[in-house]
């Protein structure tokens, strides 16, 4: 029993990183508080698996968009000041990486990283993975203002130099190529589309990794319904994990709890930083005007993904703590918004409403291996924030490169 790897979390991250290292012939054990996997973040999160549109919150100009968006009901992303220390000092840290030069930096590796996890998630889909709703069906992302045009095309050719491959549209090609936009004739300068995005229910692909990974005989053992209260250190290592119901044993230990690895990795002497923005979700089976492609409404920073003919909304970024109540007012102004602009494209009487809280680092890069001041055999893999899905299966290769050395995992 000594010689299993512990990861605290099953979510999407946790179970990608279960999978990478048991495939790779190492005995697993995942600890998750919840009695299923995929119970939190990953549960209803936004489902677009977005390749290309990584570019970190972070950016010249957004400190001043914020400055408009304080303390309203009645915009994207909300500030609800606090006297939390970890609070301002993330939102100090993010301040200072708001500039262009800081962007692209973290743009580019997110980038990679992005197109490892679409390689490892083709490779399972040809495995013969499946049930979790994927199809490649593109991605348009909306913007209604003039002036955001210019922004967007130079967008489009940093990451055409990085790979990527995207177009500019007008209002009326936008249209034309998702009818579902046809409410908003008129009222779109154009959009920034990208064919080979895709759709998928994070969810479901988390209960299709976890019975595949029970089926492939592979040695990981599921301990779920069992919160962490603690850790067995000496000489420098962690030895074990102690949970609510029994004692585990460990080699190493990974922290891949999300926003729940911030107080855990405390109690091993390593602050991470991280804070969570709070985030929404509709989901509702498809109407009329379904879209058929996944849509961003870049101005009001929504998305619009149609999975398995249901339609799958998220929306919102909102910096109150680790408040998972869902606000009725923010639920309100996030529907009234999507029923002016797709009125038909789901049936709103049927509508399931969630909450989650995203993981997020101040420079929108996700925390991946050792930390300096914590033990010998204490990894991370945490920090993924609104890309979690995205990113999880080439996050997970990361790690277990640094877990069992680069010649063992082939890249």
């Amino acid at each position: 029993m000594a010689n299993r790897v512990c990861i605290i979390g099953a979510g999407v991250v946790g179970l990608c990183t279960a999978w990478q290292l048991a495939k790779h012939g190492v005995a697993v054990t995942i600890i998750d508080r919840q009695q299923q996997v995929a119970a939190e973040t990953s549960y209803a999160n936004g489902g677009q698996l977005s390749y290309s549109y990584v570019a970190p919150l972070a950016d010249a100009g957004v400190p001043l968009k914020a400055i408009s968006w304080l303390f309203s009901k009645q915009a994207p992303m909300q500030l609800r000041l606090q006297w939390d220390v970890t609070q301002w000092q993330w939102l100090w840290q993010f301040l200072r990486v708001c500039n262009r030069g800081s962007n692209q930096v973290g743009t580019a590796r997110l980038w990679r990283l992005a197109q490892r996890s679409r390689h490892l998630m083709d490779e399972l889909r040809q495995q013969g993975l499946g049930e979790f709703a994927w199809v490649q069906n593109g991605k348009l992302v909306i913007y209604r203002q003039s002036a955001a045009e210019q922004a967007a095309k130079a967008g489009i050719a940093w990451l055409q130099s990085l790979g990527a491959r995207q177009q500019w549209l007008d209002g009326d090609a936008c249209i034309a190529l998702e009818p579902a936009l046809a409410p908003l004739a008129g009222q779109l300068s154009g959009g920034v589309y990208t064919a080979d995005e895709e759709v998928a229910d994070c969810r479901r692909f988390c209960l299709a990794l976890q019975q595949q990974i029970i089926e492939s005989g592979l040695d990981v053992e599921f301990c779920l319904g069992e919160s962490v209260s603690g850790f067995e250190v000496n000489a420098g290592r962690v030895q074990a994990v102690i949970g609510t119901q029994q004692r585990h044993p460990c080699r190493q230990l990974v922290l891949a709890a999300g926003i729940g690895s911030q107080p855990l990795a405390r109690q091993l002497g390593v602050k991470l930083p991280l804070y969570p923005l709070k985030g929404y979700s509709l989901d509702m089976p498809g109407g009329d005007s379904l879209p058929q492609i996944s849509v961003t409404d870049a101005d009001n920073k929504i998305l619009y993904a149609p999975i398995a003919g249901r339609l799958r909304i998220a929306a919102l970024a909102d910096l109150v703590g680790e408040n998972t109540v869902l606000d009725a007012q923010r639920l309100q102004y996030l529907q009234q918004l999507v029923q002016r602009d797709l009125p038909a494209a789901g049936i709103w009487e049927q509508a399931e409403q969630w909450t989650g809280l995203r993981p997020a680092t101040p420079d929108g890069c996700p925390i991946i291996g050792r930390q300096a001041g914590g033990p010998d055999n204490f990894y991370v893999n945490v920090g993924q924030g609104a890309l979690g899905f995205t990113l999880a299966m080439g996050s997970a290769e990361v790690l277990t490169q640094q877990i069992l050395g680069p010649e063992r995992v082939a890249a």
